[in-house]
């Protein structure tokens, strides 16, 4: 099961080529991403993060604009003892077409501590309901 958000490109995220620039799409899998994880229960205030990125990818492969609504498809792709991997797609929101796929390496993280935890039982179990094989 993917979790989706539905994102409008503003004018502020296209370059000088009229296209949205290569960050835009970083800040779009991150908004998913936030999106995601408050779905499975993390903690997403800065007194409880649990998570921490510890690698960020994106292919392009289509032009997006100004003002174009994109979905983002975020899915697990892989989980370990304290870490996962999500996996994204960017479309047209209304034909579908394939814009860009991206992935993220993520920790489980005491930020007290600063060392990586061990992902709990029940974050775990969510995880698993939201795998994708790629």
């Amino acid at each position: 099961m993917a979790h989706e958000i539905t994102v409008k490109v503003r004018f502020s995220e296209t370059d000088a080529l009229g296209h949205v620039s290569n960050i835009s799409y970083f800040i779009y899998l991150e908004e998913a991403r936030i999106e995601f994880f408050r779905e499975l229960g993390l903690e997403m205030t800065i007194d409880k993060w649990s998570v921490i990125m510890i690698s960020a990818n994106c292919m392009f492969y289509k032009q997006a604009y100004f003002d174009q609504r994109l979905k983002v498809t975020s899915f697990v792709t892989k989980i370990g003892n304290s870490s996962f991997k999500i996996g994204h797609r960017i479309t047209d929101a209304n034909s579908g077409e394939l814009i860009a796929e991206g992935d993220a390496g993520a920790v489980y993280f005491d930020f007290s501590s600063q060392k990586s935890e061990r992902i709990p039982d029940g974050i775990r179990a969510k995880l698993e309901m939201h795998k994708e094989e790629v």
